[in-house]
């Protein structure tokens, strides 16, 4: 999506505050540091504009990227799982950036279609 991210996280050692926390530090850091390292057109105004949101939250260091805070809600249901993914997969057909889910670039929504024959590698602990 052009303004927000959608993730599906467990926080198996610690708080989900705390994991979503790191994710933001860390990725703000490397994203920031793409702009500066690589010409892009709009590279000072992107600066300028994290600059300004840091100075205004009075919190930041030097730049701000991520908002504050985060919406978390509980998946204890394979139903209530089901109905997360299919929102995200939809969400970018929603804004009219696509016209299918599988055409979303950044998107994991090949990985469930019935023919993929290579779904995620990762290890995963089931919720319930």
């Amino acid at each position: 999506m052009t303004s927000h991210i959608h993730l599906i996280v467990t926080a198996f050692d610690g708080e989900l505050q705390d994991v979503i926390r790191d994710f933001k530090k860390f990725t703000s850091k490397k994203i920031i540091e793409a702009i500066q390292e690589h010409p892009e057109s709009r590279r000072e105004w992107l600066l300028r504009k994290f600059s300004y949101e840091a100075q205004k939250a009075g919190r930041a260091k030097k730049y701000k990227f991520w908002q504050d805070g985060f919406h978390p809600i509980i998946l204890d249901t394979l139903e209530k799982m089901e109905q997360r993914v299919n929102y995200i997969h939809y969400n970018p057909v929603e804004a009219q950036i696509v016209f299918h889910e599988r055409d979303y670039v950044n998107s994991s929504y090949r990985n469930y279609e019935q023919d993929n024959k290579v779904f995620c590698n990762v290890n995963v602990k089931p919720l319930w």
